[in-house]
């Protein structure tokens, strides 16, 4: 019910100070479960993603530092998000997902770059994937990276590609890997292209005190 009733009060302010996203492709969605993959951008674009494809729902990888307070722990839960150690994920930030998607009806966001500090790609997502057996969706956001771009009415813009599958029988070699990471970012890449071929991501400078 909090997801719910985050989502009719988000979406409206955001329209009523934003006006409304520019959404490409929704049709494109699949039926079923699915991982939505996306360069991450800004800490708003989780947010975005979940409202542009609503009434669907998502869980979330969140790092783990954000679950320290009670009120954090138990809002974020309550929203779908589950605690990763971003230095050493451990068996749970594959075991959680999968089994989310297979016991229930969400999906799930994954950022494979893993932060917004960085462009190369991790396999996480892939192997989440085929054990879950869901397709990946790649997705692009363009639009304010801060808050304060909201309320400037800098447009949002997401955009959502050809659902990418992976055979269950397939070995994810390093070789596989490479070919299935490289589909993602040529996704990626022809959707910024086609939201606004001259839009490009300035990556900011990673905080000093971020060691991930």
């Amino acid at each position: 019910m909090l997801y719910d009733f985050l989502v009719h009060l988000v979406n409206p302010l955001l329209t009523l100070f934003n006006g409304r996203p520019q959404i490409e492709h929704k049709d494109r969605l699949p039926e079923g479960n699915y991982i939505i993959v996306a360069p991450h951008r800004t800490w708003l674009d989780p947010v975005l993603l979940a409202l542009a494809v609503y009434p669907k729902k998502f869980t979330f990888m969140a790092k783990e530092e954000l679950f320290k307070g009670r009120f954090a722990n138990w809002f974020l839960r309550k929203l779908g998000a589950f605690p990763v150690n971003r230095k050493n994920p451990g068996p749970s930030a594959i075991k959680t997902p999968v089994r989310l998607l297979k016991n229930s009806d969400r999906s799930t966001i994954i950022f494979p770059t893993g932060s917004r500090y960085s462009s190369k790609i991790k396999g996480g997502a892939l192997i989440i994937a085929k054990m879950a057996n869901v397709p990946l969706v790649p997705a692009v956001y363009q639009g304010p990276l801060k808050l304060s771009g909201i309320f400037k009415r800098q447009k949002r813009k997401i955009s959502f590609g050809e659902p990418i599958y992976i055979d269950r029988k397939m070995r994810l070699t390093d070789e596989n890997q490479q070919e299935l990471e490289r589909q993602m970012q040529t996704a990626f890449d022809q959707l910024d292209n086609e939201l606004d071929p001259n839009y490009h991501y300035y990556m900011p400078e990673k905080p000093k005190n971020d060691d991930f």
